[in-house]
């Protein structure tokens, strides 16, 4: 099992900038692509962003200029510099992450989601 903490969520105003990191722990041999996902009430999860990695970026066109995603492969963890906030950024954001573990199979984990909240 591999466990994916969040953290960095909270409420800011139109304009602001929150950063949100997620670790990965446990049974991890390669962490492969990571990226975050965010679910708006009403709405279907789609993705924000995605590092391979490699450090290759892929961005919804919602965010693509204010937002920038970023890993440490070292420490298995993965950020979204989250900047120009608009309160259509608000939702709940999920870390994902595709691992292969030491067993050699490979799964898709979630984190437990953290709530970003751009309001005045």
């Amino acid at each position: 099992q591999v466990q994916l903490v969040e953290s960095g969520g909270g409420l800011v105003q139109p304009g602001g900038s929150l950063r949100l990191s997620c670790a990965a722990s446990g049974n991890i041999f390669i962490l492969d692509d990571m990226g975050w996902y965010r679910q708006a009430p009403g709405k279907q999860r789609e993705l924000v962003a995605a590092v391979t990695r490699t450090s290759t970026t892929n961005y919804s066109n919602s965010v693509k200029g204010r937002f920038i995603i970023s890993r440490d492969n070292a420490k298995n963890t993965v950020d979204l510099q989250m900047n120009s906030l608009k309160p259509e950024d608000t939702a709940v954001y999920y870390c994902n992450a595709d691992v292969l573990g030491r067993d050699y199979r490979r799964s898709d984990y979630w984190g437990q989601g953290t709530q970003v909240t751009v309001s005045a």
